[in-house]
């Protein structure tokens, strides 16, 4: 194993709470119900744009899921620190992983700058070689572009880096991509649906153990 390439959201960083908050501020504000935390943890994975329009009713037009996706973007710009918090060990499993000199990256479809904001902010500097959202011309996970950037910023092939993610996006990204997965359970979809996954860890000490196996 070279190196590890870690999604964000349901992986390494628990937002749902801030994600949930903000959603429901912006449907609130356009008179829509809102959605409580499990709901919105079914939302969660696909980039914004698609967390909007499974909230909304299916009647709802286009105006208005552009008007709840811009409300919801400009809350949670602001609100996400009092939201989001590190997953517990996983900073343990970072600093175990970067004292071995193992190369260490995030894939996020979060937007790019967004998703650099939050781990620059969050984590201690310089845990990650590589930091890569969304951004324009970027296919959304689980296309394989964003893996193989990441996998070639580091100067090594796929079969040389393992994906970390939550979601059945990430396990299909890291297929894509040629790379191994580990899936983590402590995310935002269930364990029965991560059972293709090479390795599957149910906290962050067994990660810890897969990763440094």
């Amino acid at each position: 194993m070279k190196a590890i390439i870690f999604d964000l959201d349901g992986t390494l960083v628990e937002s749902l709470p801030g994600i949930a908050a903000s959603l429901n501020r912006a449907l609130a504000m356009h008179g829509l119900p809102q959605h409580g935390h499990a709901a919105v943890r079914t939302f969660i994975g696909d980039g914004a744009k698609m967390l909007v329009q499974r909230a909304v009713p299916t009647a709802s037009t286009d105006e208005t899921r552009a008007s709840i996706l811009k409300f919801f973007a400009e809350d949670y710009a602001v609100s996400w620190p009092t939201g989001t918090s590190i997953f517990p060990g996983i900073l343990e499993a970072l600093a175990d992983l970067s004292a071995k000199n193992v190369p260490l990256a995030v894939l996020s479809n979060k937007p790019h700058p967004f998703t650099v904001e939050i781990v620059e902010k969050l984590f201690p500097a310089n845990t990650f070689a590589a930091i890569l959202g969304n951004r324009e011309g970027l296919a959304h996970k689980p296309d394989p572009t964003g893996a193989l950037e990441i996998a070639a910023t580091l100067a090594l092939s796929p079969e040389q880096c393992t994906l970390v993610g939550d979601s059945t996006m990430d396990l299909d990204t890291a297929k894509n991509a040629g790379m191994k997965s580990i899936a983590v359970t402590w995310g935002y979809h269930d364990r029965e649906h991560l059972s293709y996954a090479d390795a599957i860890a149910d906290d962050a000490e067994e990660l810890n153990a897969l990763l440094n196996h």
